[in-house]
């Protein structure tokens, strides 16, 4: 039997959505869950069956014990489920490493960029996206691991996605629940994941960091800093907002509803944008004065300063990042081939490994 959504993890950020689905669906919708944990499958199903009963919604909780690593393993779920929707939640990369420290690892993803991270976040991820233009061309996908870098990614490798979750979503909610000082309409926002790090920061500390664009009907805001200085985030990942931020859009996917709001890498584009969903398709909803071109540029620069880009199937490494890479010994810190992915990820992972068991320099 087919399903609504199949999401693909069973980790907090996994967890979120669904149990946010379960409280706020207001259509009937079939969930399946799947993953390798079973003590936290059988969990998720409870409480999310159990939610839907406490809330009284028609969401439907099943789940699948599958390892998402295993050969085959998303050609098999795809088979098994049929899913309209895939939210692919699954990673090899733990989103604390944002807040993590003490090893010498922790200390490249700092300076480097979370782009350190983006092959390990790609790798299941691009096995769902091949499985499902074999399989199911027709079904959608929405990548939560890193989408505003992996979702490029993947297009760039031959497949589809419609977009991620959180990152500019994670902005526009914070800065949507902390207008209450500025003009009515529409509020647009455009934000790289980069974006976010001064927002984890006390308000003084802010100035001079990259600031998102953010407008009020077709007018922007010269000092984001300033106009939501008493907005502030959790040093941790804030999944409370960014595994929550794209449960109305899957909802509204499933009940084919029109849906506004932000997402992170929509198509493929590198960023965060303000979008509309229509029939199922995502399309950029910008302010009139800004122009797709100039919008996406604006987002692709904050990779090509330090981080990652791709371009004719090749994956570069720029900046500092590219200088920590080859500092420390890799031989991809010139880019790699996106064919060569599953290869290039085990020459990372031995990397990671050997700098996770070193102590941090810095004291």
């Amino acid at each position: 039997m087919s399903c609504d959504i199949l999401i693909t993890g069973t980790g907090m950020f996994a967890g979120r959505i669904a149990l946010d689905i379960a409280s706020t669906a207001r259509e009937p919708i079939n969930v399946v869950i799947a993953g390798r944990n079973r003590m936290r499958l059988d969990w998720l199903r409870t409480a999310g069956n159990a939610r839907a009963a406490m809330f009284d919604t028609p969401a439907r909780f099943s789940t699948q014990a599958i390892d998402l690593l295993e050969p085959g393993a998303s050609e098999a779920v795809i088979r098994e489920h049929q899913p309209r929707l895939v939210v692919q939640a699954a990673s090899i990369q733990t989103s604390t490493v944002i807040s993590d420290g003490g090893s010498r690892w922790t200390d490249l993803v700092a300076e480097g960029g979370l782009s350190a991270t983006a092959v390990f976040q790609a790798l299941i991820s691009s096995r769902m996206a091949a499985a499902i233009s074999a399989l199911a061309p027709q079904t959608k996908l929405i990548n939560c691991s890193f989408p505003d870098v992996v979702n490029g990614m993947i297009t760039a490798m031959g497949h589809d996605v419609l977009c991620g979750t959180g990152n500019v979503a994670i902005l526009s909610n914070v800065f949507a629940g902390a207008r209450e000082n500025l003009p009515d309409g529409p509020l647009r926002v455009l934000a790289h994941y980069q974006c976010l790090a001064p927002w984890r920061q006390p308000p003084e500390a802010r100035k001079g960091a990259a600031a998102p664009r953010v407008f009020i009907g077709d007018t922007e805001i010269t000092d984001p800093f300033d106009a939501f200085s008493h907005c502030q985030l959790t040093p941790e990942p804030a999944i409370e907002i960014s595994g929550a931020s794209g449960v109305t859009l899957m909802l509204a996917f499933a009940a084919n509803k029109v849906w506004h709001g932000h997402v992170p890498g929509p198509n493929g584009l590198p960023g965060g944008y303000p979008v509309k969903l229509e029939d199922g398709a995502l399309k950029l909803d910008l302010p009139s004065s800004v122009s797709e071109a100039d919008a996406i540029a604006w987002n692709e620069a904050f990779e090509a300063r330090k981080g990652l880009t791709v371009s004719d199937g090749t994956a570069h490494y720029h900046g500092r990042l590219k200088e920590l890479l080859a500092e420390e010994g890799s031989v991809h810190a010139e880019g790699f081939a996106l064919k060569d992915l599953e290869a290039v990820c085990s020459d990372l992972l031995v990397l990671r490994d050997r700098l996770s068991a070193t102590p941090s320099r810095v004291n």
